[in-house]
């Protein structure tokens, strides 16, 4: 049997992220390409295509590699990758698309979306806190996601919009295309998120990183990347509703879906390392961003310059001061 030194195990390790990278964010946009496809047919607004369909199409990485991870044990990477998903989403996310489109809204469209995303936040501080992400639990909180879609459908203001990029939905233009491209990216899901979960954790071990801070970090950023494309599309469009629909959309879905179907297919236990700075943070900054589109209603460049610092700081503190986030 041969043994691979630490480094050679290292770049392995690295390497199957890479690919698993790859696939998830390939998988992440056929799946939300069949799924805009499907939406737009029906002739559903912008912001409820970014905060149902498309969020949860971006949100399908966090979901495959999530559950994988915490069916293989290491639910460390389950909790951390949603966290480390919902401060990306916000901080780096909307942060780069506000640097190249300023984000503006009426603070009046956002307030039950904004409601939605602090109460799943509240729900999973709670889980937290008092580790009970059973499987009960679980499916209590995909109910409430279930129940508030519903409501969001009926509510909703249908508006057909022109899609001038001809470029956009990989080629789809019938049901049928769009049921390939949907099976295609679910199948890349998948063989991406087994990938990445197997690299992240060798990688963690190789260079002495909790399991809990490299779901944090590293695959929370990988999985982030299809909600950074789709704004960046959505930019280029100019769809406001879609950008901020898919952002505050895949931060309700992460933890009402993800958090929720990972506990209910198998009980999540709770990481202590995540029960320090890495909490608070997530807590705060869907705080901060929310009471900031209610009452300014927009984010500019400079802001969004801030935005993604301040993100970088983040990421750095937790290679660099490892203690501070225990």
């Amino acid at each position: 049997m041969i043994e691979l030194t630490t480094y050679e195990l290292f770049v392995l390790a690295a390497g199957a992220m890479a690919f698993g990278l790859y696939l998830l964010i390939k998988g992440g946009d056929w799946t939300v390409d069949a799924a805009v496809f499907v939406a737009e047919r029906t002739g559903l607004s912008p912001l409820f295509i970014g905060a149902t369909i498309v969020s949860f199409g971006t949100s399908v990485p966090e979901l495959f590699t999530s559950v994988n991870a915490n069916l293989q044990g290491y639910p460390g990477i389950s909790l951390g990758n949603v966290l480390g998903s919902n401060v990306a989403n916000i901080l780096l996310v909307l942060g780069a698309t506000a640097f190249v489109f300023k984000v503006t809204a009426d603070p009046k469209h956002l307030f039950k979306d904004l409601a939605m995303m602090l109460l799943a936040t509240a729900i999973m501080v709670y889980g937290m806190i008092s580790d009970s992400f059973t499987q009960v639990f679980g499916l209590i909180m995909f109910a409430i996601l279930v129940t508030f879609v519903v409501y969001q459908y009926r509510t909703d203001n249908i508006v057909v919009e022109e899609d001038d990029d001809d470029d956009d939905g990989a080629g789809i233009t019938t049901m049928k295309s769009a049921a390939i491209i949907l099976l295609g990216g679910v199948a890349a899901l998948a063989v991406g998120s087994e990938l990445l979960v197997k690299g992240a954790v060798q990688t963690g071990t190789a260079i002495g990183v909790p399991e809990a801070v490299i779901g944090m970090t590293v695959v929370a950023f990988g999985t982030s990347l299809p909600e950074l494309s789709t704004c960046i599309a959505a930019a280029r469009k100019q769809s406001v509703g879609l950008i901020l629909g898919n952002i505050i959309g895949s931060n309700t879905f992460n933890i009402l879906s993800i958090i929720a179907l990972t506990a209910a297919i198998k009980p999540l236990d709770v990481d202590p390392v995540l029960l320090g700075m890495e909490l608070w943070v997530t807590v705060a900054v869907a705080v901060l961003f929310a009471l900031w589109m209610l009452t300014i209603g927009k984010i500019t460049k400079p802001v969004g310059t801030v935005m993604m610092i301040a993100y970088v700081i983040f990421i750095a503190v937790q290679y660099v001061a490892p203690q501070i986030a225990v």
